[in-house]
């Protein structure tokens, strides 16, 4: 959307990736910080920075924190997962069947979340990662049936202003969550052994940081700017028998390229496993009336 948003947008939870998503509207200009507002339970102190910070409004009495949600045209539920089914199912009083709901937590499906508000809403289903909150963020997004193509590009929008966005089925965001929502984890830990190795070969901690931040962020951009295959890139670099391919040997003798392909089935398996355990505390809080 080139136009500034017009709608208000509420965010219940006040954690990193509210701010990253309320940085990205107001630093872009994509909407007015009037039209923001932040809300939690307990953290006033956390509400005040982010106001002062952003320009946004906020509210800690009960009174007005539901005022704000009762009035708001978007919600972004950005609470934690282990809190999510009792909060949701908080929310049911307040919400208005066109209001849009926007999900940024792990594992949450649109299913779950229907029945925790015990009806179908237009619904944005998220998986960001922790890159968002300096912009570079690849969030995987899916939408409900009852989204209408305004609504969607709403949604877009609130995740194009942090990064990368990528429409997938719902039934792919746990493979999402595998490989990007997690995947910044993995960087950093093989950004870990190359500046261990680094040291330990009689580099200075700071050379050996400076030298694979550059690395990492380079190869990233080769791919990125030549849009060729990480396989082609580095059977470029790869000359036989010289230091990348005896390092290349070893690493898939260690089955590194193994392991890391585990790892992210590993991660997306969790996220099911989390969202399992969210969809089984929604049937007990589903049976509520609030």
């Amino acid at each position: 959307m080139s136009d500034m948003l017009q709608q208000t947008i509420g965010f219940i939870g006040a954690g990193s990736m509210a701010e990253a998503i309320l940085r990205g509207l107001v630093e872009r200009r994509i909407a007015e910080p009037s039209r923001l507002f932040a809300v939690n339970r307990q953290d006033a102190v956390r509400l005040a920075e982010l106001r002062d910070r952003y320009g946004i409004r906020t509210a800690s009495e009960p009174a007005e924190r539901d005022r704000l949600i009762r009035e708001a045209d978007v919600i972004v539920l950005g609470m934690k997962p282990k809190d999510a089914a009792a909060a949701i199912a908080d929310l049911r009083r307040l919400l208005r069947p066109e209001q849009l709901i926007v999900s940024v937590v792990a594992g949450l499906a649109i299913e779950t979340i229907e029945r925790l508000l015990g009806g179908t809403f237009p619904i944005v289903r998220t998986m960001p990662n922790t890159s968002s909150t300096i912009g570079l963020g690849a969030t995987g997004v899916s939408f409900s049936a009852a989204a209408s193509p305004a609504q969607r590009e709403i949604g877009l929008t609130l995740f194009a202003a942090i990064g990368e966005v990528c429409v997938v089925d719902e039934a792919r965001l746990d493979i999402v969550t595998g490989v990007s929502g997690s995947g910044p984890a993995y960087i950093y830990y093989v950004m870990e052994a190359m500046i261990a190795a680094g040291v330990e070969g009689g580099l200075t901690e700071e050379e050996a940081r400076q030298l694979t931040v550059q690395t990492v962020l380079g190869a990233a951009q080769m791919v990125k700017t030549t849009k060729e295959s990480p396989r082609e890139l580095r059977r470029k670099v790869t000359s036989p028998n010289g230091t990348t391919h005896a390092a290349i040997e070893l690493m898939e003798a260690s089955g590194v390229g193994e392991t890391v392909k585990r790892a992210v089935l590993r991660a997306a398996e969790r996220a099911r496993e989390m969202g399992d355990a969210i969809a089984e505390q929604s049937l007990a809080h589903g049976k509520q009336v609030y």
